[in-house]
């Protein structure tokens, strides 16, 4: 059976919303490769743009692997810590 990416990357973008001081700047299912794009709502510079490996993994632009599909919140946690944002 074959992950559903574009489904996974809307749950870590919902999660990562759900974060007090982040907000997601785009949610881009179609481009190749998906990914959102979360921020710190307080810096312009405090981005961050992740993709959905096929195996599930979430994966920043630098390479960072934030966890998996299986743990959607933990992984969204780790980007919120990464961008300096509240707990959710």
């Amino acid at each position: 059976m074959m992950l559903d990416t574009a489904l996974c990357l809307e749950r870590f973008a919902w999660h990562a919303g759900r974060h007090a001081d982040l907000t997601v700047q785009s949610l881009a299912l179609a481009s190749d490769p998906a990914y959102v794009s979360v921020r710190n709502r307080f810096s312009a510079t405090l981005t961050e743009t992740v993709t959905c490996s096929d195996e599930g993994a979430y994966i920043t632009s630098w390479g960072y692997r934030l966890g998996t599909a299986e743990d959607v919140e933990s992984a969204a946690a780790r980007l919120a810590f990464l961008l300096a944002a509240l707990p959710a």
